[in-house]
């Protein structure tokens, strides 16, 4: 008797597995369309992030170029207790999440605001003007903006000059520690802000026009418009923001850093990216700097996890 409930049960799980591929082949030659414009983006992410996972075995291993992947010893944890135990830890995390923290504190929120007033704008020419002015600086390439900041910052500079004239000292904003991180983050907020605003204009637009009305009938001025309406109205976009921002915390883009920063202002410049570029590719450490990465990836991860798992306890709003 068990057995012929076994086969019973087999076979109805085998039919719903066929009815179940029936369904997704229908689905694929309906939308077969779609599909193709989707390949190019599955194989960017197969090749490009998912392949090279493959790699990620060196982190346990004493890697060398002659041995390749698979004829490299294992060394288990090893990689990873040196990069604990070395003493520049500290001071990589530290930085690491103080930049993350002041780009989280100054330049998530800056987006938000800006594309609060854009909204209250009325004149649809004057705020077109300003989002254009807005926007511009995000087409402009890393390497020209930390030129220009090189230029304007110098201790003949621009800015220095302006210092002078009121009777101010110069100072050299690119060569002392304190003033990198406030460098790097408020160019940072120059360079994103307004294209930060695009997606908080479009959630804006999608709130509907009927609550505006409702509100005004009530005695609602344009503040209590914003308070009530507006904010409440592009929440789930700004905590699926800040989820995905809280998952890079530790993962600063090094470009920026290693085109701003010096041997001066390691102390408070050099992060986990950039001390993985030096002993990785300048260093030709790769297993190390894969445990490094490895270690910086799961991190992330428990990051993202925990900042979502918050958001469902304390709101509606989650990413999964």
């Amino acid at each position: 008797m068990p057995n012929v409930q076994r086969n019973i049960v087999k076979t109805a799980t085998g039919n719903r597995a066929e009815k179940k591929w029936s369904m997704i082949k229908k689905d694929i030659i309906r939308n077969r369309y779609i599909y193709l414009i989707l390949l190019p983006v599955v194989a960017y992410y197969i090749v490009f992030h998912y392949g090279p996972m493959y790699g990620l075995q060196i982190a346990f291993k004493d890697y060398g170029l002659a041995d390749g992947i698979w004829g490299s010893p294992w060394m288990g944890f090893d990689h990873f207790e040196s990069f604990f135990g070395n003493h520049y830890f500290w001071r990589l995390i530290r930085n690491t999440l103080l930049i993350n923290i002041y780009e989280l504190l100054f330049a998530f929120p800056a987006s938000i605001i800006l594309a609060l007033l854009l909204n209250e704008i009325r004149r649809s020419f004057f705020k077109r003007i300003v989002q254009t002015i807005s926007y511009l600086p995000h087409f402009i390439s890393i390497v020209v903006v930390v030129g220009m900041m090189i230029d304007f910052f110098a201790r003949d500079g621009l800015v220095n000059q302006l210092l002078g004239m009121i009777g101010l000292e110069p100072i050299a904003f690119m060569q002392e520690p304190g003033w990198f991180r406030f460098m790097y983050v408020s160019s940072g907020v120059w360079q994103g802000i307004g294209w930060g605003s695009i997606i908080y204009l479009a959630a804006i637009a999608n709130i509907d026009p009927t609550l505006y009305d409702a509100a005004r009938i009530d005695g609602a001025g344009r503040w209590k418009q914003t308070l009530h309406i507006t904010l409440p109205g592009i929440m789930p976009t700004i905590v699926i923001l800040l989820i995905l921002n809280m998952g890079s915390m530790l993962s600063v883009g090094s470009e920026k850093i290693i085109l701003m920063y010096n041997p001066m202002t390691y102390e408070t410049a050099d992060v986990i990216s950039t001390y993985v570029f030096r002993k990785g590719i300048l260093g030709a450490d790769f297993g190390y700097t894969a445990a490094v990465g490895l270690f910086n990836s799961v991190i992330s991860f428990i990051l993202i996890v925990l900042a979502n798992s918050i958001s469902k306890r304390v709101s509606e709003h989650k990413l999964w």
